[in-house]
């Protein structure tokens, strides 16, 4: 007797139930793992196309997987003297910056503020403050949640060793891996199934390799336009703006908000040096909508802005940096399977 959909709904059901149990009990030791799953899935085109012209898979994914490797360590040597310096300086310039806002910018502010009422200014003051600690609060919870999901769970030695162990395995074995879970499948709904499947794949494709090359372009852009602006720490803002971009918009926001602070401090009324900094991230922003991410990351992604975020801050609070390593995934996932339920509702006799 084939299935009925009371019971197809009831086995997918207890199917995503015992996926998200496993996820929750073997949370502590997934970091690792997961990396090496992720580094594997934006690597595995490039051992595919070797694959096709006559390179073992072994050996195409030894080499590409060494070549990113070694890539990385190299930007990580290249740039993290520069990061640590800069960061160390804008820490004890720190106090400096505060006389200087205060001087020059608290005068300014208090005339503004003058314009209304001692009770207004009292509540402006009151909001002002309380969302000032919840910002704080929440950040460094969120900062707390990363680390103490991540990094304190995990031992960093057995990250280094496990996460590309795992890569390479799961890169040498992708195609046994593939169709394992095709095989599992339930036939009577493979279509169904492999079509969202590939519907999802499309889409985490999409947005992490096309954002990756988002991300490094425009944190070229940011941290050379900086620093050729002469402004100070502007390096290390371009970069950490570029790796936020991964969010989109949130990098270009958090480094907009942060030099433009920095400049004020560092340029002193100085318009055209502010002026500058702006357009940079103007010009940033400009490529980001209308060139970059249309040309690598597409229209057929399908993840809007705010989910994304959503799905970032819920992974985080959830599951530290596992969370986050499972945000975009799932998110895409939901949102294939949302849209597919849609499809499914406006083909009803229901909604008809």
């Amino acid at each position: 007797m084939p299935p009925t959909n009371n019971f197809a709904l009831r086995f997918w059901l207890l199917t995503l139930a015992a996926f998200i149990g496993v996820l929750w009990l073997f949370q502590p030791v997934l970091l690792p793992f997961l990396a090496g799953l992720a580094i594997a899935y934006f690597l595995e085109p490039a051992v595919t196309a070797l694959e096709k012209h006559k390179v073992r898979r072994w050996i195409g994914a030894l080499t590409v997987l060494s070549g990113f490797l070694f890539l990385v360590g190299t930007i990580i040597l290249l740039i993290s003297p520069m990061l640590n310096h800069q960061i160390g300086a804008l820490i004890n310039a720190l106090p400096d910056y505060t006389t200087k806002i205060r001087e020059h910018y608290l005068p300014w502010a208090q005339n503004w503020l003058a314009r209304f009422s001692p009770e207004d200014v009292e509540k402006i003051r009151n909001a002002a403050a309380q969302s000032t600690g919840n910002a704080v609060g929440w950040l460094s919870q969120t900062v707390k949640q990363i680390v103490s999901g991540g990094f304190a769970l995990v031992d960093a030695v057995a990250l280094s060793i496990l996460t590309p162990v795992t890569a390479f395995h799961a890169l040498r074995d992708w195609g046994k891996l593939t169709k394992t879970v095709d095989e599992l499948i339930p036939r009577r709904y493979y279509e169904t199934v492999r079509e969202q499947m590939t519907e999802i794949d499309l889409t985490l494709s999409g947005f992490i390799r096309g954002q990756a090359i988002v991300c490094v372009i425009l944190g070229v852009i940011y941290s050379t336009g900086l620093s050729l602006n002469g402004l100070k720490y502007g390096a290390t803002v371009g970069i950490v703006a570029g790796v936020l971009t991964i969010v989109p918009y949130v990098g270009t926001v958090f480094g907009w908000v942060t030099s433009v602070i920095l400049a004020c401090v560092q340029f002193d009324g100085d318009w055209l040096r502010i002026g500058l900094v702006v357009a940079v991230f103007a010009v940033g922003h400009f490529f980001e909508a209308y060139i970059l991410t249309p040309r690598f990351v597409g229209n057929r992604v399908g993840l809007h802005p705010v989910w994304i975020l959503f799905a970032l801050i819920a992974g985080v609070k959830l599951m530290g940096f596992t969370g986050v390593l499972i945000a975009v995934p799932t998110a895409a996932v939901i949102g294939v399977l949302v849209r597919f339920g849609v499809r499914q509702y406006k083909a009803s006799a229901m909604y008809q």
